[in-house]
């Protein structure tokens, strides 16, 4: 079972740099995301967003297994979100715009 969590912790920090390279999360578009720090994080994790005049974003985190885990709303430019109730592990978080439209998506680590 370790190594199964070996070989997907490597798939998917490959994936994430194959990401990172590219302009954008879909053809045509740039991130949103500025910056999230620290990674790994321990209790909060802080989201840096582009600043897009008044837009608001909704950031949702899910765990490994797809359950949605927060829920921020109403995200203009930096938001800080309390960790301390989540398990060691990735998560992934999704940034969607006012319409439901996913502007962007990454992938951090929670170490406690």
């Amino acid at each position: 079972m370790r190594i199964f969590y070996i070989l997907l912790s490597i798939f998917l920090m490959n994936s994430f740099q194959a990401k990172s390279q590219a302009r954008g999360p879909f053809p045509g578009t740039e991130h949103k995301v500025y910056k999230f720090y620290p990674n790994p994080a321990v209790s909060y994790i802080t989201f840096e967003l582009i600043k897009e005049g008044a837009k608001s974003y909704t950031l949702q985190i899910f765990s490994f297994l797809g359950k949605m885990v927060k829920d921020e709303k109403e995200i203009t430019d930096k938001r800080t979100v309390n960790l301390s109730d989540l398990n060691r592990g990735l998560y992934t978080f999704q940034l969607k715009d006012e319409t439901g439209r996913i502007t962007d998506s990454g992938i951090f680590q929670v170490n406690k």
